[in-house]
């Protein structure tokens, strides 16, 4: 008996060596923690249960039956985070390079099983080379099919995928479909052919930082949500993002426990806006004064930053957050913003988490770059999402609500709940000097009575009033009382039922 149980634990020993310390000190030298030792970082202490360390590949070809390590590259189980249940693969850079096999993708396939059927998050850590050469077109089924899982648990668990070294080709597939992607400063890359095969094909020169590194995802690409500085720093803010979401689509977000009070008044807003309407404010300072603690989680804060999205907690319940940025192309409405805000509601809507909009929007970007790059289908988008959300939905007007920008931010006519409005909001077609300019367009000539016809045009449609006088806005609220009623507007929701007409699936213009 004893012989075997030494057995056992020399197994196990051999299979946490991963490739050897050579391939350890290497991966250290990188700056790069282990597969283990990112998983000891993201887990609560001693909660990780460990699926599948024996695995080995079942290749025979170009000498692979003489090396078998023991867990194939990628290391899988699950744990807790703050006590909650989540399931995870890390993928292990130092047994052939992370790169996939058959029973590799075995290995990963098996756990999102397991979180779909037990109604848990899947965190993938991924640091590989893509799909292993020597096993031809059984890496590729295994990427598939690890593809078709992540189809299948789209909606139903959250899905957070974490690049930690280079992936390629098919490696950058699940995680594009998984529901959040953060990044490693210099140390991670994405894309589907590297700079090599990029020179080859189109005699393009181009290093992997600027072709797929953390600065082109995060800024130009919107693939991923966000970039930090190390393995350490990345696997704290998942950790952070996790305490938001609900654990399934069946479960609400978690409720922490909180200490600021839900009635602060917070007087700094009654100045918030300044007295000229084409002076920018920085919206991130009311996200914050609303949220308990000023605790406020952004999502892809440096893509497209004419918007922000992210998440807060409001008497210790997840609140999702889409705003309009005025200190960024004046807060318009774009292709990019579009898209970024479109896809955070539906993410919400998924996991039945409420949404709470901040309008100062003047409309949509004109323009030659914007039409032809499609920001009629791509505005659409978010309009579409925001019609099918069902959660709870609180709106505040804050300045300018213009045209069909003010439709398009969860307005009333979209299902909104509560709209609330401050007194300096204007909700009109357009701007004052713009609508005098059409309307009055024979006395342009006239320089005093077009001043005038302004001034009479912003007096009585420049203010939230004819909007509130048709109930499309419920209340005018103070602006320091603005947490205290967005506070009590969703506790007033929690019991919320909406149902959308039963369909297979909606046809969002992708």
């Amino acid at each position: 008996m004893k012989d075997i149980l030494a057995e056992l634990e020399n197994r196990r020993e051999v299979a946490r060596a991963g490739g050897g310390e050579k391939r350890v000190a290497a991966q250290h030298a990188k700056g790069k923690l282990t597969a283990r030792e990112r998983i000891e970082l993201l887990l609560d202490e001693g909660s990780f249960e460990e699926f599948d360390m024996f695995v080995a590949h079942r290749c025979t070809d170009f000498g692979m039956d003489a090396d078998r390590p023991a867990g194939d590259g990628v290391v899988t189980g699950w744990g807790t985070i703050n006590g909650r249940q989540v399931y995870l693969f890390s993928q292990d850079f130092t047994v052939f390079g992370g790169s996939l096999s058959e029973t590799h993708a075995q290995k990963i396939c098996k756990i999102m099983d397991m979180a779909m059927r037990n109604g848990a998050p899947v965190i993938g850590l991924n640091d590989s080379g893509g799909a292993r050469i020597q096993e031809g077109v059984a890496s590729l089924g295994g990427y598939a099919d690890v593809f078709q899982k992540n189809v299948l648990a789209s909606g139903v668990v959250p899905q957070i995928s974490v690049i930690m070294g280079p992936c390629a080709g098919g490696a950058v597939y699940s995680p594009a479909m998984t529901d959040f992607i953060f990044m490693v400063k210099d140390s991670s890359y994405m894309f589907v052919t590297g700079p090599d095969v990029v020179k080859t094909v189109t005699n393009e020169v181009v290093t992997a930082e600027e072709l797929g590194g953390a600065a082109t995802h995060t800024r130009k690409s919107s693939v991923a949500d966000g970039a930090f500085a190390n393995d350490v720093e990345a696997l704290a803010e998942v950790r952070r993002l996790v305490d938001f979401l609900p654990l399934n689509n069946r479960e609400k977000p978690p409720v922490r426990p909180f200490f600021d009070e839900p009635d602060r008044v917070e007087l700094s807003l009654d100045t918030l806006i300044p007295d000229s309407p084409n002076q920018p404010y920085d919206m991130k300072e009311l996200v914050e004064k609303i949220a308990d603690e000023g605790d406020f989680f952004e999502i892809q804060a440096e893509f497209a930053k004419n918007i922000i999205t992210g998440f807060i907690r409001l008497e210790g319940r997840t609140v999702g957050v889409v705003a309009n940025q005025p200190m960024v192309l004046a807060g318009v409405l774009d292709i990019d913003s579009s898209r970024k805000a479109a896809r955070f509601v539906r993410f919400c809507d998924c996991f039945e988490i409420p949404i709470l909009t901040l309008v100062d929007v003047p409309g949509f970007l004109p323009g030659t770059g914007q039409e032809l790059g499609g920001v009629i289908k791509h505005g659409a988008k978010l309009l579409f999402a925001y019609g099918e959300a069902t959660v709870p939905k609180v709106t505040l007007i804050t300045r300018k609500a213009y045209g069909g920008a003010y439709d398009v931010m969860a307005s009333k006519h979209l299902r909104g709940d509560f709209n609330y409005a401050w007194p300096t909001a204007e909700i009109a077609v357009m701007g004052a000097k713009g609508a005098v300019e059409i309307l009055y367009r024979s006395e342009l000539g006239d320089r005093g009575k077009i001043e005038a016809r302004t001034r009479d045009y912003e007096d009585r449609f420049a203010n939230p009033f004819v909007a509130a006088e048709r109930g499309f806005i419920d209340e005018v609220i103070q602006p320091h009382s603005t947490r205290r009623r967005v506070a009590r507007a969703f506790a007033s929701l929690r019991n919320k039922r909406l149902d959308n007409p039963w369909k297979k699936h909606d046809n969002i213009p992708l």
